[in-house]
């Protein structure tokens, strides 16, 4: 005895709702990802527009202090930046300057405030130099000084 109309409309219509929950299952997972990709990168926009910093120095007078010069690094942005050998990189004159030659005197700066930026007095000659202070989410700042 074999299967009447009615039980083959039943057999092929609960296999297509399967393959319609599949196929709309796989669409919201693509959907999901693609929102929740678009949404980090949202936040990481965001969170760049947001770090800002400036160094505050009169670039004819550096001020030294030991065998250091010190140069003056303001967080202008709305968010905490960390001050720190790992979150910061410095290039004199394009070249890069080892994390044994600068420290920050403060670990982190909050909006407005001012922390100092020690670099050896050995990077640098009598002249005009450009300072560039690249910082977290790649924020970058150049100064132009004459020691």
């Amino acid at each position: 005895m074999g299967f009447s109309l009615t039980g083959t409309h039943v057999i092929f219509f609960i296999a297509s709702v399967i393959v319609a929950g599949t196929i709309s299952g796989i669409f919201m997972a693509a959907t999901n990802n693609i929102s929740t990709s678009l949404s980090d990168r949202g936040d990481r926009i965001r969170e760049q527009l947001d770090t800002e910093f400036a160094i505050i120095n009169d670039p004819s007078y550096i001020p030294s202090s030991g065998s250091d010069y010190i140069f003056y690094l303001k967080n202008i942005g709305k968010n905490r930046v960390e001050t720190t050998n790992d979150s910061f990189h410095l290039f004199i004159d394009g070249d890069l300057i080892e994390k044994a030659n600068y420290n920050f005197s403060e670990e982190h700066i909050y909006p407005g405030e001012v922390t100092s930026l020690y670099i050896d007095s050995g990077e640098t000659g009598v002249g005009d130099h450009t300072l560039r202070v690249v910082g977290p989410q790649a924020i970058d700042h150049e100064f132009e000084f004459t020691i």
